[in-house]
């Protein structure tokens, strides 16, 4: 059984930065691609990012590219999203996703202007 667990969430201001954490059990973590998802309040959950089984490729959604960062760790199987430049626009719950199967609780985070 895998179980997905971020942390890293908080509150921070416009400009400021966040790194989220995605710590994985189970001895597949480095099978699987990894993805980071987010849902804003009265909107759908959407793509942030994804990084490949060896981290060898990465992808981005347009609104994120070139302030957010994902990289993953598979020794420690944990994924990770560093988050720059942070706009308000940014507030949601950011989910790990796991093999487009197996998602975390989520983790809020929550940008002030």
């Amino acid at each position: 059984q895998v179980q997905l667990v971020e942390s890293g969430g908080g509150l921070a201001q416009a400009g400021g930065s966040l790194r989220l954490s995605c710590a994985s059990s189970g001895r597949t973590f480095d099978t699987y691609a990894m993805g980071w998802f987010r849902q804003a309040p009265g909107k759908e959950r959407e793509f942030v990012a994804a990084i490949s089984h060896t981290g060898g490729s990465t992808f981005y959604a347009d609104s994120v590219k070139g302030r957010f960062t994902i990289s993953r760790d598979n020794g420690k199987k944990t994924a990770y999203l560093q988050m720059n430049s942070l706009k308000p626009e940014d507030t949601a719950v950011y989910y790990c996703n796991l093999a487009d199967y197996y998602w975390g609780q989520g983790t809020q985070v929550t940008v002030s202007s």
